[in-house]
């Protein structure tokens, strides 16, 4: 009777930590994916994934402003994700996180609503895109909303 009172006590306990595992060996196959796609080590670099009323932007930067080195990998991995994007090529962000992204299939089906441009930041890059496109505004919002919770970056879900 008391073993089944404890097992009883302690499963709800092991579920979560079996779930935490689980989502930490996710992350970090995702990290290896992202490294192998991009080119660069993820740990390195900060991510973010702005939202816009008009749009959105994709910065990355080294973590490390004296890594040279690593903000010109940046740089280039954005340069590429703009042309790619920009002709409807969704390919990296699909193998990075192992599915679709959402709002893939309307981004590309009204890539030409949308303008895609690159910026060189200090230490990395940036994408904007924007449109006035309405579908395809929501599409690029909820491919964004996708990537700050994959990514954990912490930046806000709603238009600035």
């Amino acid at each position: 009777m008391i073993r089944h009172a404890v097992m009883t006590a302690l499963f709800p306990m092991f579920v979560a930590s079996l779930s935490s595992w689980q989502h930490d060996a996710g992350q970090h196959a995702m990290q290896q994916r992202g490294k192998q796609a991009m080119g660069f080590d993820q740990e390195r670099s900060a991510h973010h994934f702005l939202i816009q009323k008009t749009g959105g932007a994709i910065e990355v930067t080294a973590q490390d402003p004296a890594d040279l080195a690593l903000a010109r990998e940046i740089r280039g991995h954005l340069r590429h994700i703009r042309s790619a994007f920009s002709e409807g090529d969704f390919a990296l962000p699909v193998f990075i996180h192992d599915k679709p992204p959402p709002g893939v299939d309307v981004l590309k089906a009204r890539r030409e609503t949308l303008i895609f441009r690159y910026e060189d930041l200090p230490s990395g890059g940036r994408v904007r895109v924007t449109t006035d496109d309405g579908e395809a505004l929501a599409a690029l919002h909820a491919f964004l909303r996708f990537q700050i919770t994959e990514h954990k970056t912490g930046d806000p879900l709603e238009p600035r």
